[in-house]
């Protein structure tokens, strides 16, 4: 039941998301968070893997243990605007959130540690992708006035 809701409202990831990232081996952080539901606003327990600038996750660490597995939602550091404490917000200790242009996802750590160890991380990634990514456009800017 819970698969076809997730076909029925989109929230299946694109295989473009994770195809050619080994989100299986050694990922830069991996570890069990608490996620609030995008549509859903339940709180649901899940693994989640940081690997190549994508926050990956799965319903236990076996889901993703495998080449054939298939995420239950991917979210792209490059893509992502900020992530920071989100105690203030909902009033639950270890709890963060990350924000895109479209959306803001929170999520809750077992301790204060993983937390921080987490929006480190994650942080980190957003930097290291969205600097990457800019520099890219600056290339291919300066490539298009060359040409011109």
């Amino acid at each position: 039941m819970e698969n076809l809701w997730r076909v029925a409202t989109g929230q299946d990831p694109n295989p473009e998301d994770y195809t050619g990232i080994e989100f299986w081996s050694n990922p830069e952080r991996a570890g069990w968070l608490t996620k609030q539901g995008d549509y859903i606003k339940t709180w649901r327990r899940r693994w989640f893997v940081l690997k190549q600038g994508k926050l990956f996750w799965f319903k236990d660490p076996a889901a993703a243990a495998a080449p054939s597995s298939v995420p239950r939602g991917v979210i792209s550091a490059a893509t992502s605007l900020t992530v920071k404490g989100a105690e203030d917000v909902l009033h639950k200790p270890f709890s963060f959130e990350l924000s895109t242009p479209h959306s803001t996802m929170f999520f809750v750590a077992d301790c204060d540690k993983d937390k921080e160890d987490w929006i480190n991380s994650i942080g980190r990634a957003i930097v290291l992708h969205s600097r990457s990514h800019a520099h890219s456009e600056v290339l291919d800017y300066e490539n298009k006035a060359t040409n011109s």
